[in-house]
């Protein structure tokens, strides 16, 4: 082919990327639109029956126009993650009667998230942490939510502090990882309702559209309800659970988790090995491995500290993960391949049809790390 030949081709698809550009732009404004009518309809965020309608009728078109169906999927879910994140503008207010949010410790990452989504939602936001407590009374008079999020360690302190301010119509609720204790220490101090809260997610998140509220009612779900449901309206998904059962799974998706990230980061920083080596000689799957890692240490370590070290459960556990390693590093020193292979299958028959739906999953993430790899070189 020509080079000028080649050049006009290049030229024309320059042109078509504008083209894109300039319609992304447009479904853009589209989206502002959007949101405005979605607040004015108190309609939620995000519908996930919405995403899955544009997700199949759009691998359709891929069809029709001979567009490969990932390709076609890939974009248009970047594009409403994008919505997603640019879509948190006013949204209604669910709660009828008059009364103000009170965020103890909403100075944070966390508390500041959620301050404002409630300002965007209408509601009189107040804010304080440890040198704020002589304006407590003060910020506390017309309160109809109050909402604790403190570290673990002091939790139950600052629950018995607000006690005496609290009347019963208030709603009192806490962020913290663990809900057994907290819980009930709040229905000891507290004659109104009660809910336990948790997000599942960091203070960096763009958008709550998509993150994982954990909710344990433990008095007068009721009165709360609208609360749930404004978490709800704002895109959040919403996981109803006991605070005993919400501790037993949190010890293995926090305190293992973050323990064996934390000791891994720790063996690792001990060795030296030199940490671009790594990254340039990395597979996918390792490479973001050690961005998990990574991002553990970028952290508030007394964060970690808290989750970790939250209750004596939580060491048991970790004792007996430290023990089973014991006993795996022996079936390694005896070269025991055939013992191996049978814990391996045990292994595998414990994550059952899940183990193919998360090979499958993690290969199309590993797949769009690549492409940011790629990206950099």
């Amino acid at each position: 082919m020509p080079v000028s030949d080649l050049s006009a081709l290049r030229t024309q698809i320059d042109e078509t990327d504008e083209k894109i550009i300039k319609l992304l732009a447009e479904r853009a404004e589209l989206v502002k639109q959007a949101v405005a009518a979605k607040k004015e309809n108190k309609t939620a965020a995000y519908s996930k029956e919405r995403e899955s309608y544009l997700l199949t009728s759009r691998r359709e078109m891929a069809k029709k126009y001979g567009v490969p169906e990932g390709l076609a999927s890939d974009i248009l879910k970047r594009i409403l993650r994008e919505s997603y994140h640019g879509g948190e503008g006013r949204y209604a207010r669910l709660m009828k009667t008059p009364g103000d949010v009170v965020i103890v410790g909403g100075n944070g990452g966390m508390g500041s998230i959620f301050k404002r989504y409630f300002e965007n939602s209408g509601y009189q936001v107040f804010c304080f942490g440890h040198r704020g407590w002589d304006r407590a009374p003060e910020y506390l008079k017309n309160a109809r939510i109050v909402i604790v999020t403190v570290p673990i360690d002091i939790t139950v302190q600052v629950i018995e502090q607000l006690s005496p301010l609290l009347r019963d119509d208030m709603i009192l609720c806490d962020f913290t990882s663990v809900k057994v204790p907290i819980v009930e220490a709040m229905l000891r101090c507290h004659k109104g309702p009660v809910l336990g809260l948790h997000p599942m997610f960091g203070p960096d998140v763009k958008s709550l559209v998509k993150q994982v509220i954990v909710t344990v009612p433990a008095r007068d779900e009721e009165a709360s309800r609208f609360l749930v449901e404004q978490f709800s309206l704002w895109g959040a998904t919403i996981v109803n659970t006991k605070a005993s059962e919400h501790d037993r799974a949190m010890r293995i998706i926090q305190a293992l988790r973050h323990f064996t990230t934390y000791c891994y980061g720790l063996f690792m920083a001990s060795i030296g090995q030199d940490l671009h080596t790594l990254l340039e000689l990395s597979s996918p799957i390792y490479r973001m491995e050690l961005m998990m890692v990574g991002r553990l240490f970028a952290q508030d370590p007394r964060l970690y500290a808290d989750i970790i070290m939250s209750s004596k459960e939580n060491y048991e556990l970790l004792a007996s993960y430290v023990e089973s390693l014991r006993e795996e590093l022996s079936v390694i020193a005896d070269k025991d391949v055939e013992g191996f292979t049978q814990r391996f299958l045990k292994a595998r028959e414990y994550f059952g049809d899940d183990a193919d739906s998360f090979l499958k999953e993690s290969g199309a993430i590993l797949a769009k790390l690549q492409d940011e790899r790629v990206k950099e070189c």
